[in-house]
């Protein structure tokens, strides 16, 4: 143990390993900044496919909407045609 050589070893292994293990945490570091950044631009795409499905179904709740008022102004004009009809069969129109 008191040889130069074997200190200077212990020196070159002890360099190496700090060396390797800098450089392991520097990658695993950029590897998880990348992925977060890749998880971030995944969640940003949901976010907005939602937007756009909610959208979407706004714009067909509001053509049922339509449709349902569509339906409920002829089923007005059947009810009218229905108690005119009644109202002349039954003779209460007749004046």
């Amino acid at each position: 143990m008191n040889e130069p050589q074997v200190w200077a070893l212990i020196g070159v292994f002890a360099a190496g390993m700090c060396g390797t293990i800098t450089l392991v945490v520097t990658m695993f570091v950029r590897i998880m900044k990348t992925e977060f950044a890749s998880v971030r631009n995944e969640f940003t795409s949901v976010r907005n496919e939602f937007a756009s499905v909610r959208r979407e179904m706004a714009l067909g709740f509001e053509a049922v909407r339509t449709e349902f008022r569509a339906v409920h102004g002829r089923i007005d004009a059947i009810d009218r045609d229905v108690n005119a009809i009644y109202r002349h069969l039954s003779g209460i129109d007749r004046s």
